[in-house]
């Protein structure tokens, strides 16, 4: 497993520096000033290191039920974190497992996690090689343009995804914490320390948005979601410890 996810990774951050070298001498070739490009390489660096914490912490979160090698593949590569946690959860669930266990996993499970979570993120893909080239047109042309087209029905139907998302999650834990049971997505029915979570990295994301709007700090933008997180797992951590 982690030579076939390493020989991937490895592959694809081949790529990734194989397209910077290329960009960056095409750059060149245009006549961008050198020194501004190196300082647009340094800034961008520097910014992606705290964003990517949180793709670290969704690698050690789900690593203790399946594993490291898959989570870093699929993180590393394709994956996004409430997609890769909601799907494994769904497809442990529906096999009869309680949730995420690593006391309850089995290679059957396993294999079934994997399989779920890799054919239902392909589709992206794939719609890309069939439907990407008439897309690409239609964000071009002119009345695209001035409409929003394409781009804004793609953002909007991104927002309602991640409203509906965050939603059932909510309405999870908060039936969970009203009926006293074993429900809930993530299997914390009857407690009040997700939604505890939830009212603190809510806060924190608009302290983060506060200041990139009204105090013109746009740089804090790269931080929020990381930042979101890292100070709501530390809550949870600090919660729990008082209350056992």
């Amino acid at each position: 497993m982690y030579l076939i996810c390493g020989v991937i990774v490895l592959f694809v951050a081949i790529v990734c520096v194989i397209f910077m070298v290329r960009a960056y001498r095409a750059g060149l070739a245009i006549g961008m000033d050198r020194t501004k490009m190196k300082r647009t390489i340094t800034a961008s660096a520097t910014f992606a290191v705290l964003p990517s914490v949180g793709i670290l912490l969704g690698v050690i979160a789900l690593s203790g039920s399946l594993g490291t090698p898959l989570p870093w593949l699929r993180l590393s590569v394709i994956g996004a974190l409430h997609y890769e946690t909601q799907v494994a959860q769904g497809a442990a669930e529906a096999i009869g497992l309680s949730g995420l266990s690593a006391a309850e996993m089995t290679a059957e499970a396993f294999t079934t996690i994997a399989l779920v979570m890799s054919l239902c993120i392909m589709w992206g893909m794939v719609f890309s090689i069939f439907f990407n080239k008439k897309y690409l047109k239609r964000l071009g042309s002119p009345k695209s343009a001035k409409t929003g087209g394409a781009a804004g029905f793609g953002d909007t139907a991104m927002t309602a995804m991640f409203i509906g998302l965050v939603s059932a999650y909510i309405g999870s834990y908060i039936g969970g914490f009203i009926s006293g049971g074993s429900g809930g997505l993530l299997g914390f029915g009857g407690s009040w320390l997700p939604l505890a979570v939830v009212l603190v990295s809510g806060a924190v994301m608009a302290v983060f948005i506060w200041l990139a709007e009204k105090k013109k700090a746009a740089w804090v933008e790269s931080f929020s979601i990381a930042g979101s997180m890292i100070i709501a797992m530390a809550t949870a951590v600090i919660i729990n410890g008082f209350v056992s």
